[in-house]
């Protein structure tokens, strides 16, 4: 590492620290959240398994539309300013699922959130791949996505104990979210929104395998997370274990940078992605061995220690890959793919889930995730990498 990325480290680990509330945000409360509501909105609004499901495919197809337009309003109004209004958005979008109990207003309502947590992924994956350049290291990329953990404990120690009021639990969520707001307002601040104005174009064809891989995780890593509340409460799991759980998750994505950055700097790409996806495949698979506390327990720790590893191995990939000045037509285009996976994925296994158990959804992640795996271990030894100027 250079003398200017050592004095630029504090630096930009203190920005990407405090953009990390953007993901917190965007995904800790707004979409991973649902799974701790599920349950209490399940047994009050008596939903089934495929119901339940095609709540979170909403939120799937709200991320798909933001994705598909984020490179537009970037173009239009800039990086950080796009980063922001998301943010804002995402709060009111979730003070709005409190709003009714109408399964259309509710759908309505986690198409927003996913809409606006799309705008504020790709914007602030910009931002962040913009400081790892000028700090010449991937660190601020894995910060930034394992500010999804802060989301998830919060989100863990606070709701299970409201038990069947929901509707405050998506108020208390919409407050987090607008104090996310406030602490990463600055953090989107680049001094870049001229170069970014111009979006330039999508690489998605030379990272097809890539592209395939990040298809699949979305399909199948969204469905553990989304029914495991469900998963424990058939299991007759108590109040304390599922707190426990859902914290110790949050926990393990926080930690993951530590464990992860410096193999995603230092492999190739394609061969931290399929690690990534291995691991992730394996602890999905885990909490089948055994539906007892401390297996859960384990395989939630290697899941929330992994699986927000994905997308970032994939943006180190697009920044290794991509010219500077493509990132963000590239980024959005792959969230466009991300968002296509887990729109279908949540629904498909709810259908499969309510003709089985809870358990098939658990499936679902572990074969998705190990399929995933082959294809970037195929596509990585099929396509060398290409030089490219990273810097911004």
């Amino acid at each position: 590492m250079t003398q200017t990325a050592l004095k630029a480290g504090p630096g930009a680990a203190w920005q990407a620290g405090r953009l990390a509330f953007g993901t917190a945000s965007a995904l800790g409360l707004a979409r991973f959240a649902y799974g701790l509501v599920l349950p209490a909105m399940r047994e009050d609004l008596h939903w089934t398994l495929a119901e339940a499901g095609a709540m979170s495919t909403a939120n799937g197809l709200g991320y798909l539309l933001g994705a598909l337009v984020t490179a537009a309003i970037v173009r239009r109004l800039g990086t950080a300013a796009v980063f922001r209004i998301g943010m804002a958005l995402t709060a009111v979008s979730l003070a709005a699922t409190a709003a009714s109990d109408a399964y259309l207003a509710l759908l309505a309502a986690r198409v927003a959130a996913g809409a606006a947590g799309a705008v504020v992924f790709v914007a602030g994956g910009v931002i962040a791949s913009r400081v790892a350049a000028r700090a010449a290291s991937s660190a601020p990329i894995t910060v930034y996505f394992a500010g999804t953990g802060l989301g998830i404990v919060v989100s863990g120690v606070s709701i299970p104990t409201l038990g069947e009021h929901w509707r405050l639990a998506w108020i208390g969520l919409a407050v987090a979210a607008a104090l996310a707001t406030v602490a990463s307002w600055s953090a989107a601040s680049t001094g870049d929104d001229a170069h970014a104005a111009a979006a330039g174009r999508a690489h998605v064809r030379p990272l097809w395998g890539a592209a395939l891989a990040y298809l699949l995780f979305a399909a199948g890593y969204i469905t553990y997370i989304t029914f495991l509340s469900a998963y424990l409460a058939d299991q007759h799991a108590p109040l304390g274990q599922v707190v426990f759980t859902w914290t110790a998750l949050g926990l393990a994505v926080i930690a993951a940078p530590a464990l992860w950055s410096r193999p995603t700097a230092r492999w190739p790409a394609p061969r931290a992605l399929a690690t990534l996806l291995a691991v992730l495949a394996g602890g999905a698979a885990l909490a089948l061995a055994a539906p007892t506390p401390l297996v859960i327990l384990a395989s939630a720790i290697i899941y929330g220690a992994t699986f927000m590893g994905v997308p970032a191995a994939v943006t180190v990939l697009i920044k290794g890959n991509v010219p500077s000045a493509d990132w963000t037509a590239t980024l959005a285009a792959f969230t466009t793919v991300f968002a296509a996976g887990q729109t279908a994925g949540p629904w498909i296994a709810g259908v499969v889930a309510d003709h089985t158990s809870t358990e098939a959804t658990l499936a679902w992640t572990a074969i998705l995730c190990a399929a995933a795996s082959a294809i970037a271990i195929a596509a990585g030894r099929a396509c060398p990498r290409p030089a490219v100027e990273t810097r911004a």
